[in-house]
């Protein structure tokens, strides 16, 4: 292992997420970092799709899946490909774009948009937020007007900050990797490329570049900190 692997440890797939808790772990427990999903989000739907029990889920469009259990409004656009896992609520307004897996349980809220993302179960997603190529993990929650902005001003590539080490990621759009548990308050944006710990909690109003190890605390007002959960 070398200098840069020790240094960024609160940014890889491992510990951001706990196995299961979603379709495609089988294939982001292959990634070092969850980003580097986010290329194969199409063929990993595709090849999930394939395998669900028609006597679950309905198949009402190529590429596109929706649990029977699941309640999803007339008024919601759900474009292919993408999956709509079991228990979930799609409310008025919703946009999926395609591209996209949703777990079991999650909610979609009004005038919310989905494009190349996963949500693992138990995501909350429920009022006016944007979550564009990025990954949520179990049980994550999104505040009102949070949102994952995927491009920078520039069109540069989205390089994933950590201390003072840098990720490549390879792209051009990449939004928020978000660990199991973590918080995000109202109104917030988590810029491109940043990373947000499990269980951590992201105070309503923030701006938030770089990585917020798990267990922490991401401080907004007057300036940012970052302190342990007690």
């Amino acid at each position: 292992m070398n200098q840069q692997d020790k240094a960024t440890p609160t940014v890889r797939t491992a510990e951001l997420y706990g196995a299961g808790h979603s379709r495609a772990w089988r294939w982001l427990e292959m990634t070092t970092y969850p980003w580097e999903i986010l290329g194969d989000i199409n063929a990993v739907i595709a090849a999930i799709g394939d395998t669900l029990n028609p006597a679950l889920y309905d198949h009402p469009a190529e590429g596109v899946w929706i649990a029977r259990s699941a309640t999803v409004a007339p008024t919601a656009h759900i474009g292919a490909p993408c999956i709509i896992g079991e228990g979930c609520e799609v409310r008025h307004g919703a946009f999926i774009r395609g591209g996209v897996l949703v777990g079991d349980g999650c909610v979609v809220g009004n005038s919310t948009e989905l494009k190349n993302c996963i949500l693992f179960d138990g995501v909350q997603v429920p009022h006016y937020n944007y979550v564009g190529d990025s990954v949520l993990g179990y049980r994550a929650h999104l505040g009102a007007g949070a949102i994952t902005s995927n491009v920078k001003s520039d069109k540069s590539e989205v390089i994933v900050r950590c201390g003072e080490h840098r990720l490549a990621t390879g792209r051009k759009k990449c939004g928020a990797m978000v660990g199991d548990f973590a918080e995000v308050g109202c109104n917030s944006v988590l810029n491109p490329g940043a990373v947000i710990g499990a269980r951590s909690t992201v105070y309503p109003l923030s701006s938030v570049r770089g990585t917020v190890p798990p267990d922490s605390i991401f401080k907004s007002g007057g300036g940012w900190e970052i302190v342990p959960k007690r």
